[in-house]
């Protein structure tokens, strides 16, 4: 309070101490009750409606600062399903991608395998016809080798 106010209140109750008109002073008293009067419905109805109040401009202030993290968090929520998603694409080409490469190795061992086996059975033929071969000379007389030039040389 200013010191004004308290000074000009002072004055005013010694003035109505010092035997002003009581009609006034009665006025005045009246005035005062009504004021008071007042004063407690205005209170009585700030204390109803302020809580109300209060409450709701929290709520929208709330919400207000909510509704962009809840974006945000949505979009965050979105991006992170996108990521598993692509995650998941990749992990399913990698694994047709590993298939196929040990399709490709089983067929390289495979064409390498029979490969060998034809080259095993080329030398068993091979084998085959030199023990025919030397069992066939060995059944042959074998015949004198001259050579020319010892011949030539008896004869001269």
């Amino acid at each position: 309070m200013k010191p004004e106010s308290i000074e000009w209140a002072r004055q005013r109750l010694a003035d109505a101490g010092s035997g002003h008109d009581p009609a006034a002073l009665q006025a005045a008293l009246e005035r005062t009750r009504d004021a008071l009067e007042t004063f407690a419905a205005r209170t009585a109805e700030l204390e109803a409606t302020v809580p109300e109040r209060l409450d709701a401009a929290i709520r929208d202030g709330m919400q207000a600062e909510a509704r962009p993290i809840g974006r945000n968090l949505a979009e965050l929520r979105g991006l992170a399903n996108g990521t598993v998603r692509r995650l998941e694409r990749l992990q399913a080409d990698l694994d047709a991608e590993r298939r196929a490469r040990v399709e490709d190795l089983s067929l390289l061992v495979d064409l390498v395998a029979s490969g060998w086996r034809g080259v095993e059975g080329r030398l068993d033929r091979m084998e085959r016809a030199f023990d025919r071969l030397e069992r066939s000379l060995e059944e042959r007389p074998v015949a004198e080798l001259y050579r020319l030039e010892e011949r030539q040389r008896k004869t001269s």
